[in-house]
Order: structure tokens, then sequence, then C-alpha cells
């Protein structure tokens, strides 16, 4: 259902963002407006964004092999942070490049209906995806507030839609009033500020999603909820004297690896350990479904003192 529910969110910034970049580098073109062509490259820059996602989110679907026994899923958040670079990259530098090219040698721009068909369409469609993917977002972050669902997210894809989108609608209002004030001041300076103001909208967006993107890439743990909840299950199993250590990594949205050492009560036989670890395996994957392998070592209190010591 997440999977769904992200490909649907992508599908639809796709959309919208192909159609949109076609339309603001006609009019770029047609009025010479510096802050126009800034949203057009950024619209080009976020349709690619989409492709990537929707390629990471393939990537990321395949099963485990030999080459990689915990599957695929961390490259979905490598392609996240591709966006976010890319963002960055070709976004926000060539836009405040070109804005300054603009501030040097500002032009007066012409036909500024036309920016402002373009730019008032832009805002209705961006603003249309915007709304559906925060609906998709409120749905996975529950009431909580906005940065801390997003922290607490391992689907990058529907708040980097999400903020995505916001920056473009940032963008599109920065860029009509560079247009609308240039031409009411007669300072076609303005428009070249303009463009200079969305590639720092774009730099920060860009800055906040590689932060997030990253913080998944070096492999964060499960949800506290989930945490706990595992050790629960495991420190009420009879037979488990006590619990040593539980760590939990993400290896994709959907696939959590459990690494548990526990201290097993010294009257029970082999057999009965093996029952033990097959009780507790099973039941943290019925509680959890997102939880793919389970690894459990047996180990006393004193070992695991002595393992944890520094050297």
């Amino acid at each position: 259902m997440a999977a769904h529910t992200s490909r649907s969110v992508i599908f639809a910034a796709l959309g919208g963002n192909a159609a949109i970049a076609v339309t603001k580098f006609a009019a770029a073109f047609f009025t010479g407006s510096a802050a126009m062509m800034s949203e057009a490259i950024h619209s080009v820059v976020d349709t690619g964004n989409q492709l990537l996602l929707l390629f990471g989110l393939r990537r990321s679907a395949r099963g485990p092999d030999e080459s990689h026994p915990f599957g695929y899923g961390l490259q979905l958040y490598f392609y996240t942070f591709v966006v976010a670079v890319m963002i960055f990259g070709v976004g926000a530098v060539i836009s405040f490049l070109h804005g300054l090219e603009k501030v040097r040698h500002p032009e007066p721009v012409e036909n500024a209906w036309v920016n402002y068909l373009v730019l008032g369409l832009g805002i209705l469609f961006e603003g249309a995806v915007w709304i559906f993917a925060l609906r998709a977002f409120n749905r996975e972050r529950r009431g909580r507030p906005w940065i801390r669902a997003v922290r607490a997210s391992k689907d990058p894809t529907v708040f980097t839609v999400l903020f995505e989108d916001t920056a473009a609608l940032l963008g599109l209002v920065t860029a009509l009033l560079g247009v609308a004030l240039s031409q009411a001041f007669d300072a076609p300076v303005l428009d070249g500020y303009a463009s200079i103001a969305i590639g720092v909208i774009l730099g920060l967006t860009a800055a906040f999603l590689a932060y997030e993107s990253q913080s998944l890439l070096t492999g964060e743990s499960a949800a506290k909820e989930i945490r706990e909840g595992i050790c629960r299950i495991a420190g009420d199993e009879p037979g488990v004297a006590g619990l040593n250590q539980a760590k939990t990594m993400h290896f994709g949205p959907n696939n959590v690896f459990v690494a548990l050492s526990l201290h097993f009560s010294a009257d029970l036989q082999a057999a009965e350990v093996e029952g033990v670890v097959t009780r507790i395996e099973r039941k943290i994957k019925a509680a959890y479904v997102e939880v793919g392998q389970v690894f459990i070592e047996a180990q006393s209190f004193e070992a695991d003192r002595r393992g944890r010591a520094p050297a």
C-alpha cells in the first residue's frame, strides 16, 4: 500500500511538472524573463527527479541475492540523495547564476501578460499536485508535527515530492512578484533578484532533503515504538532471563533487520533454546510486518558486558 501511494504521488507530480516545464520555457523565450527561465529550469529538474524516484522505487523492490543478502531497499535512499543533489546542483545553482546575470545586465520583461498567465496556471496545477502529496503525507504522519513526521519517516518519496512541490509553489509566487514589481517600478533588475531568490529556495530545499536522505542511507534504526515492542516480545518469552542488546536497522522503508542478544535461562537445553528463538522470531514478524530478518544471539550478561567493555 505504501509503495502504491508513493508511485501515485510521484506520477501526479511527474505529469504536472512535465507539462508546466514546456509552457514555462515557451513563456521565458517569448518574454525574456529571468525569473520565468529559472522556473522552467526548476520544472525540468523536478521532472527528472520524479523519474529518478520511480527508478529508485523499482530498483529497491528487488529481492535479496548473493551480492545483496538484505535486498536492494537502500537504493531508494541513494536515489533520494541524488534528487537532493540535482535540486541544488542544477536547479539552485543555475537559477542563482541566471538571476545574477540578469541583475548585472537587466532587460525589461516583454509581453508580461504571458508570464502572468503561465505562472497563474502553474500555481493552479502545482497547487493541485501539492494537495495530493500533502494528503498522502498526512495519512503517513498520523497527526504528528511535520518535522517530527519527516524525521521518523522511512519512506522518503512522499515527503520529497511534498517538499519539491512546496519549493515549486514558493518559486512560482516569487517569479510572479518579480515580474509584477519589475513592471510596477520599471526596474527590470527586480526580475533578476527574483531568480536569485528562487535559487535560494531551491538550495534550502536541497539541503534539507540531503540531510534527511543521508541519515536514512547511513542506517537508521526502526521507530521507537517498534524497538520497544520487539524488546517486550523477547523479554516476555518464557526461557529468556534477560535482554542484553536489541539493534535494528532499516534496509528500506519496509525492510527492518533485527539483531538481539539474549541471556537464556541456565536450565534450558539446546533444543529448548532453539524453540524459544523460533517463537520470538515468529512473534516479532507477526507483530511488525516490516521486519524482514531476525538474528538472535545467545549470550550471558557477563559475556555481553565483556564484549562491550573498551579494550
